[in-house]
Parts: structure tokens; C-alpha cells; sequence
């Protein structure tokens, strides 16, 4: 069966979206004839509260909605006249309700405020409700329903970030199924999500912050993986998925918060987090975190801090106005890890280090500003946010190489790098709610801009000032011989600009509350201009980027959720960091990721979900060489990715909280690129991989936790040579609250002692997995 070619596939989705989009005069005075109820959930401090159910029942007819509110505490639904009773619930405060009459073409706006439930209540809530979120707004720019959006989402709290002592992007994603850590070359968060690797693919509360390097939790409300394409949300990038970091803002809620942290391998960890409300319009709140640690690795040590100051303005009901700033740096020991011999990881100490570690570093200063306006406008709420990021990032590593065949030495070769970028980004949302007869629609148009301009430069090792490469001892690789860092022939020494703009367009069609549709189309214009200051060149390559997304959802009952998702993106000639651009690279295509995705997504209770989805995704477009020129690149390269994820998130019981999932995955060559020929198994993507945290409550003030994480084997590269055998891993920790302001928790991780190898960044740069430790965390709320 022949399939559509894109512009067919196109020309249907655009014809869906004025089929349904669509208004015409008659529409309009239907529309009008319907009344929006707004209004505002708010504590009794008049704090916003997010998440909040919101339902709205017909007391004289059938019919209804229900909707949740936004992180400013809104929420909005659009309703026939008539008379309706009004309830909220949220976890931790008593359940609302209130019973209004609605009059054709009248637009009230109620505002709630809730009571904090009782002390028992309260406790449970905080079990109970602490690994589920029941919305986002990131994935379909509105506050949807998790159940209700056609892909495969998974959140990681902070109140599980806590519990397990999470301190970095690889804690997060152990238990996110279908994604693993990639080793980054040990510099830099790196992730493999469905088979495609990205050092890019990472977003702060919606906006993207691509720069490599290591990023902390100490400021975050939540982590949220979208996986398959996102382009049409987040533009260019994201094949696989994208992580986006979810920040801490003031939200009026007086907070002291201190934790203290200490542990195996000299774990000294501090952070805090306060929030002051100034008045009933201006709120104040700061994270902040320093940590100085050593690690089970010889000789490797980590220095890290950083300060997030944020305040809120709220002129008025209408308006919210949010300023934030965040200063961050992280050093390090660049630490590669060991090497490979006869096609699995070296048998020397899993603490070997392999160079010089008094001559290997890295580092990242980061400096971030946003602001970000939230204006209701009549039916219109607008949303617009600015980020300006500026990162310095350099290292400096050692990297081993090949053992020779009777295992006496191994190479070692050395370089440098260096990286400076500037980014600015404004994105501008519209939504609209609206209607078309009973079908209930709510439009997203959007306008994004952007710059980036970036500094590269490179260098390469001569030991002892002659040679790129030394012969060290395969049991002693640690070395002090002089090395010399200057430019090689092919080291990079340019300079780029991006400019980009991008509009989208997206429906939210309820066509009726068993049937739910989200299309949408996203333009893209990429520009980037490269300077080569080695020899003068200069480049430029220019892309018109067009994103489609469809899917569609039923639900034969409100907790169950059955859907199908479609949806592209596309990924630049000049890579995910656009590092370089030479004359063959300028000639190339972006590279296309198609998503084919069905699933099931079921509350089997008020706080706990089961998800599980089945997808393809195939990589077109990838490089490959000429068969008949070998100097040539030609793009009949590709990838496929097929698999399965099942996922877990909230409480069994009252005292049993659980998070974790299951991937199956096959990633393959299905046809050469210039990496691999065809039938090759993508590196770092293992067929099985299994997590499990499960939190019980004893009693009241104690706590135990159980951790369990499993990865068959998987090839270290994509040429297959090299295993990094399947291991289990389990983790325990024990909690103790002395009363509402203390909480003291002991963590121990790989309990039983295992070596295992967790990662890699090619067939010689392979770490090992830490031994068994410990770390012991006090918390004091005041």
C-alpha cells in the first residue's frame, strides 16, 4: 500500500483544521450564544492554586464540563445557559462547591477560596498525592489533563526528587522508561530518548536552553519528559523527545525550607529555599544550593552553587507578571572513564582514571534572565515569555583509547574546548475558547523568535609538545607527562549566528466527551550564518521547517483514555549544536523523525495512573556515504525505532507511593549511514529496561523506600563490538519526621554491592556504575 507523500499528508491536516477551525458568521452567533465561565482558585492567603478540578454539572438538563486550573490558579469553560453547580477539589484543602446561573452571552468570574483540610488530611496529602501530577501545560501550551494528551508524558515530582535524593538529569531519567543517561563524554547532560541521542534537547519551563552542560535540581518544581517529536511545540530538535525543567515560582505561601546533606565518597551538599509574600500584589522567593563533592572515581571532585531569585507581581485579577534570575556554576574533574578490551569493559579497578586529573577540568558559569506576562484579555489569555541565557562553558579531558593485544598499554590522546552563547527567546501564546454548535474548541496560535550566537574553539594534546598520543601502562593509566594544548589541523576555532521565527497554530477539539482531537502545524524559519576564523569561510544554510502533529483521544469513560498521535520534526544539517558547517554539510536536508504512537493512559484511581504506549519512529534524511565517490555525503541513511513503555506514577494506598515503568526498545540501521550499515543496533539503547520506587508509610512519622532498576545489555557504539553487560540494581532509604518542621531520610544506593557499567560515549569511554553508598539528608521547615 502506497502511503501519503507529506504535502498530501499536509493538505489533510489543514483541511481538518478549517473543517473544525473554521468560523463562519452563522458559527459566530452560536458561539455567542454560549456563556465563558472564568474564575480563580486561591487559598486563604489568596495564594494561587494550580492543578485544582474544577467541574461544572447541569442541575435541570444533561451535560457539563470540567476543566483544571492553570498555574496561576484560572481555569475557564465555556457553557450552554443555564444553571450549574460549581465544584472544586484539590489535595490538601477541603472540597468547594457553588451553584450558579449562567444567562446567554454573560461572562462571570468566580473566584474560590478553599480551606486547608484538616490535620489528618493533610498528612495523607502529602503521601498520597506527592509522585502524580494531574496536568500540564507544556505539552499542548493550555493546561491539559495528562490523560487527555496524546503522547507519552512522564513527570518526575520534587517531592520524589527529595525522596531519592535526585541531584542530577541522570538521577531523573533512570526512572523515566524508554530514555537512558548517555555518558556526554562525562562534561554535560546527554540522553538517549526512543533510540536518538541529544545534547539539545532540554527546555526550562517551556524554552530552550541547549547549551552542554550539567544541570542542577535545586530550583525545580518538576521535570517533565515529552517523548516521540515535539517540534510542533518546541520547534526544530527533539526526535526522540525533549526534557523540560519546570522552575519553583512565588506563589504567596510564606516557606523556610533548609536541607542538609552528607554522604559516602565526601558528599557535602546544602540548599535552601525561601519565599516571603510582600503584600497581596508582590511576592518574593529564592533557591539557592552549594554543594562540594568527591566520588567513588580516583582523584574526581565536583564544586557546584548557585542562586535563583524570582518575584511575582499580580496588578490585578486580569494580570501576572513573573521576573526570575538564575546564576549557576559547576566544576569538575573531567573524568572519561575506562576502556574496553575483546568487547567489554576493561578488568582493572572501577576507580582507574586514565590522564593526568591535576590537568583535567570542567566548567560552566550560566547565567539566565526571563520574565514572563500571563494577561486575560476578555476571552483571550495571553501568555508571553523572554529567556536570555548566557553559558561559558570550557573542559579539558583525557581520553583512553584502544588496549594493544597483549594488554600491556593503552592510548591516550588529550584536547580542549571551548564554548560561549548567547541566547534570546520570546515566545508569544494566544489561546481562545470557543465553540462551533457543541463542539468545543480551544485555539493556540503562537509567534516564537530567537537568536543565538555562539563561540567554539578547540585543541588539541602534544604530549611532551610532539605527540597527539602516548602508550601508558593498561594497570596504571594515571599519568604527569607533560602536554601542550594547541590548534591541530582540523580543530575548530568559528563563530555562528542563528536567527530563527516560528508561528504555529493548534485546536483543542472536544467534539464530545468521548471523543477528543489536538491537530496543529508549526512554520519554522532556521538561519545560521558560520564563520570560520581558521581560513576566512564563510556559510550560511537557511531551512524552512513545516512540523505537523495530530491526534486524536477517546474516552469511553472520564478516568480511561485510548489515543494516536502523529507527529514530525526535524533536525538541521549543522547537528543539534550547530558546532560546525563546511561546503558538504551546507548542501544537506534537515533530517526528518516521523512518529507513529497508540496508547492507553487510565486513573485507576484519584491518585494513581497507569500509561502504557506502542510506537514507531523512523529517522530519515541521515548521512551516508556515496557508494561511487567516497568523498561525497549523500542522505539515504536511516534509523528506526520501534517499542513498547508502560508506566506507574502515584499512591496504591493511603501509605504506599510508586513510581517507575518498563521500556522495550529495538533501534536499528535500517539502511547506511556513515556511521553503520544497515542491521546494526543504535548504541546505548537496551532491548529491556525496568525502574521501580515504591515509598511506604509504617507509621505516621516513619517511612521506608525500595528501588529497584534493571538494564539488559547494550552495545557501547553503534558498530556492535562492544557489551556493557545487563545488571539490577537496587536502592533503599528510611525517612523520620520529628514533627512538622524536621525530617531526617537515609538513602543507600546499589545495596547489594554490584559492578556494573552504566554508560558510555564510544567503545573505549565507558563508567562504571557506583558502589554501594550512602547519604543521610536533613531537612527544617520553619
Amino acid at each position: 500500500m502506497l502511503r501519503p507523500s507529506l504535502p498530501r499528508q499536509l493538505a489533510c491536516l489543514l483541511a481538518f483544521l478549517l473543517l473544525w477551525g473554521g468560523f463562519s458568521p452563522a458559527q459566530a452567533e452560536v458561539s455567542n450564544a454560549r456563556s465563558l465561565l472564568r474564575g480563580r482558585v486561591l487559598d486563604q492567603n489568596r495564594a494561587a492554586i494550580p492543578g485544582a478540578k474544577v467541574v461544572a454539572e447541569a442541575t435541570a438538563i444533561s451535560g457539563g464540563a470540567s476543566t483544571v486550573t492553570d498555574q496561576n490558579g484560572e481555569f475557564s469553560l465555556t457553557l450552554e445557559s443555564g444553571e450549574y453547580l460549581v465544584r472544586v477539589t484539590v489535595d490538601g484543602f477541603a472540597d468547594a462547591s457553588q451553584t450558579i446561573r449562567l444567562n446567554q452571552g454573560s461572562n462571570p468570574f468566580l473566584e474560590v477560596i478553599l480551606q486547608v483540610a484538616g490535620a489528618n488530611s493533610s498528612v495523607t496529602v502529602e503521601e498520597l498525592g506527592g509522585y502524580q501530577v494531574d496536568a500540564i501545560g507544556s505539552a499542548t501550551k493550555t493546561l491539559t489533563p495528562l490523560r487527555d494528551i496524546p503522547q507519552s508524558i512522564t513527570v518526575v515530582t520534587n517531592e520524589q526528587i527529595k525522596d531519592q535524593m535526585f541531584m542530577s538529569i541522570s538521577d531523573v531519567v533512570r526512572y523515566m522508561p524508554g530514555i537512558t543517561a548517555h555518558q556526554g563524554e562525562n562534561n554535560r547532560d546527554e540522553v538517549v530518548i526512543r533510540g536518538n541521542r541529544s545534547s539539545a534537547d532540554f527546555f526550562l519551563n517551556g524554552v530552550r536552553d541547549d547549551v552542554q552542560y550539567y544541570r542542577d535540581l535545586y530550583n525545580l518544581d518538576r521535570v517533565e519528559t515529552m517523548k516521540g517529536p515535539n517540534a510542533m511545540i518546541f520547534g526544530r530538535g527533539g526526535g526522540g523527545g525533549v526534557i523540560n525543567r519546570v522552575t519553583k515560582e512565588a506563589y504567596f505561601a510564606p516557606l523556610r525550607e533548609i536541607s542538609f546533606q552528607g554522604g559516602s565518597f565526601s558528599n557535602k551538599r546544602v540548599s535552601a529555599d525561601f519565599e516571603q509574600p510582600i503584600n497581596e500584589k508582590f511576592a518574593f522567593r529564592a533557591n539557592g544550593v552549594y554543594e562540594n563533592s568527591g566520588s567513588f572515581r580516583k582523584f574526581v571532585d565536583l564544586k557546584r552553587y548557585g542562586i535563583n531569585p524570582t518575584i511575582t507581581i499580580v496588578p490585578g485579577s486580569q494580570t501576572r507578571i513573573t521576573f526570575g534570575y538564575e546564576y549557576f556554576h559547576d566544576g569538575r574533574t573531567a573524568d572519561r572513564g575506562i576502556t574496553s578490551f575483546l568487547g567489554r569493559p576493561a578488568d582493572v579497578p572501577i576507580d582507574t582514571f586514565y590522564g593526568n586529573p591535576d590537568d583535567s577540568h570542567v566548567r560552566a558559569d550560566v547565567n539566565l534572565l526571563s520574565a514572563t506576562l500571563d494577561q486575560q484579555v476578555g476571552k483571550l489569555k495571553i501568555h508571553n515569555r523572554t529567556l536570555f541565557g548566557d553559558y561559558d562553558r570550557s573542559y579539558q579531558n583525557y581520553v583512553p583509547g584502544t588496549v594493544n593485544s597483549t594488554k600491556t598499554l593503552t592510548t591516550l590522546t588529550a584536547y580542549n574546548n571551548a564554548t560561549q552563547r548567547r541566547n534570546l527567546f520570546n515566545q508569544t501564546d494566544v489561546v481562545y475558547a470557543a465553540s462551533t454548535g457543541r463542539i468545543q474548541h480551544t485555539l493556540v496560535g503562537g509567534l516564537e523568535l530567537g537568536q543565538q550566537r555562539t563561540r567554539n574553539l578547540r585543541n588539541t594534546g602534544f604530549f611532551n609538545n610532539t605527540a597527539t598520543s602516548v602508550q601508558v601502562p593498561y594497570d596504571n593509566p594515571t599519568i604527569s607527562i607533560p602536554v601542550t594544548f594547541r590548534p591541530n589541523a582540523t580543530d575548530a576555532n568559528n563563530r555562528l549566528r542563528l536567527n530563527l521565527a516560528a508561528t504555529y497554530l493548534q485546536d483543542q477539539i472536544e467534539i464530545s466527551r468521548h471523543v477528543q482531537v489536538i491537530a496543529g502545524v508549526r512554520y519554522d524559519y532556521f538561519d545560521l550564518k558560520y564563520h570560520n576564523n581558521r581560513n576566512g569561510d564563510d556559510l550560511r544554510r537557511i531551512d524552512n521547517l513545516v512540523s505537523p502533529r495530530l491526534g486524536v483521544v477517546l474516552k469511553p469513560v472520564t478516568e480511561v483514555s485510548l489515543y494516536g498521535n502523529y507527529s514530525v520534526s526535524y533536525l538541521p544539517s549543522a547537528g543539534d549544536q550547530f558546532a560546525s558547517l563546511t561546503s558538504i554539510t551546507q548542501q544537506l536536508k534537515p533530517e526528518k523523525f516521523t512518529n507513529f504512537e497508540f496508547g492507553i493512559k487510565w486513573d485507576l484511581r484519584r491518585f494513581l495512573s497507569l500509561t502504557s504506549a506502542v510506537y514507531r519512529l523512523n529517522r530519515t534524511n541521515t548521512r551516508s556515504t556515496d557508494p561511487n565517490n567516497p568523498a561525497n555525503i549523500i542522505q539515504t541513511g536511516s534509523q528506526r525505532s520501534n517499542g513498547v513503555e508502560v508506566g506507574v506514577n502515584g499512591s496504591i494506598t493511603r501509605d504506599w507511593s510508586m513510581a517507575g515503568g518498563y521500556a522495550y526498545q529495538d533501534a536499528f540501521i535500517t539502511s547506511a549511514t556513515t556511521a553503520a550499515v544497515a542491521g546494526r543496533q543504535v548504541a546505548q539503547v537496551p532491548h529491556h529496561t525496568l525502574s521501580l520506587w515504591n515509598k511506604y508509610q509504617i507509621r505516621p512519622r516513619l517511612g521506608v523506600g525500595l528501588g529497584l532498576v534493571y538494564r539488559s545489555d547494550m552495545f557501547a557504539a553503534v558498530d556492535n563490538t562492544v557489551v556493557l553487560p545487563a545488571y539490577t540494581r537496587v536502592d533503599t532509604a528510611v525517612f523520620y519526621s520529628f514533627n512538622e518542621h524536621w525530617r531526617l531520610q537515609a538513602n543507600f544506593e546499589n545495596l547489594f554491592n554490584r559492578t556494573y557499567y552504566v554508560n558510555a560515549d564510544s567503545n573505549t569511554n565507558i563508567s562504571p556504575g557506583s558502589p554501594r553508598a550512602a547519604r543521610v539528608g536533613l531537612t527544617a521547615r520553619f
